[in-house]
């Protein structure tokens, strides 16, 4: 039996990179998974790996920019599994762009894909975990939100919002036994650093 059996769990940019790593550990460690991403190939792929390891899997094609679409991914989750326990708000992506070449709607982009969608999953599981009386979010930051990262500002500002909303989450929400968490991970070798080609393989 897994530490985690009987849990369910969502992880949003959940078919590739960190989001996907995340998944076959939850799975591993005994939790059914909800798989969650843009395309849904690729969701499938992950789905697939995660039913191999003998948990049960749901892949739902989500942008975490829509507010109905993650409602409809909380919904779809609870509907099918009666319960939400974990929410992982991991989707998320850099553009290595220089302060002066960023338009507003490459910051409105980027601050919406990696903050609002944040925001927006953590409300929609926040209300299920509210009448539950329990849950967990984790959010998924970045060392960029701490210290700043050249050629990233649009991100680290993101990053660092992301900080303050689950502080300020885990305050709000503590009354209602759930914990808000965050982590801040430093460059990851992912398949998108590597088509980057910004850090030295050493590096990594």
């Amino acid at each position: 039996m897994g530490v985690l059996d009987g849990k369910v769990v969502i992880i949003t940019g959940g078919s590739s990179g960190i989001g996907k790593s995340i998944a076959l550990t939850y799975a591993e460690a005994g939790a059914d998974v909800v798989v969650a991403s843009r395309k849904q190939e690729n969701l499938d792929k992950v789905a697939e790996e995660i039913r191999a390891l003998g948990r049960e899997c749901l892949a739902i094609s989500t942008d975490v920019k829509i507010p109905e679409q993650v409602d409809n991914m909380v919904k779809q989750t609870v509907d099918h599994f009666g319960r939400l326990d974990i929410m992982v708000n991991n989707a998320g992506r850099g553009i290595p762009t220089q302060p002066l070449e960023i338009s507003v709607k490459e910051w409105n982009h980027v601050l919406a894909l990696n903050l609002t969608g944040v925001f927006l999953g953590s409300m929609a599981a926040g209300k299920v975990m509210i009448e539950q009386k329990q849950g967990k979010i984790i959010n998924i930051a970045s060392t960029a939100g701490v210290i700043g990262s050249p050629g990233m500002m649009h991100y680290s500002v993101a990053k660092a919002g992301v900080i303050m909303l689950t502080k300020n989450l885990a305050a709000s929400w503590a009354e209602h036994n759930i914990n808000v968490n965050c982590i801040a991970p430093g460059f990851t070798l992912t398949e998108a650093i590597k088509k980057w080609g910004i850090l030295p393989p050493e590096y990594l």
